[in-house]
């Protein structure tokens, strides 16, 4: 520390002491219960924990409930065929599901390649 700095911690404690000799008893005995009043009341984060505790165990136990129940995943009641077929309807470009789609699809990729590479160079199929 700077000797500005110690002359200055000097003064702020030399003013502090004489403030305090000079307060009158009945202003000390007010400050003195105004602490002991402070002192006795719970924080606010005494309070704010009380409430998050329970509020943040019933979020663990929804969320673990939401993870244990979950609807089978099963198999779609419906046959290959009709999800293929729907499939086939869909205007998106993407690749279909390899789950929701038949198996025998992948067995020719090759020839698929093929058929996608010759249909985007406008030699794909005529209709008469």
């Amino acid at each position: 520390m700077s000797q500005h700095d110690h002359e200055l911690e000097r003064r702020a404690r030399d003013l502090y002491l004489r403030a305090s000799r000079d307060v009158d008893p009945a202003m000390a005995g007010r400050l003195r219960a105004a602490r002991r009043t402070a002192l006795e009341r719970p924080s606010p984060h005494s309070t704010v924990r009380r409430v998050l505790i329970p509020a943040s165990a019933f979020a663990v136990v929804a969320l673990a409930t939401l993870m244990v129940w979950q609807p089978l995943g099963g198999p779609s009641s419906a046959p290959p065929a009709v999800v293929q077929a729907v499939d086939a309807t869909d205007p998106s470009d993407l690749p279909p599901d390899a789950d929701s789609t038949d198996p025998t699809l992948y067995k020719d990729l090759q020839f698929y390649s093929w058929l996608a590479y010759n249909d985007s160079n406008g030699q794909g199929r005529s209709t008469k």
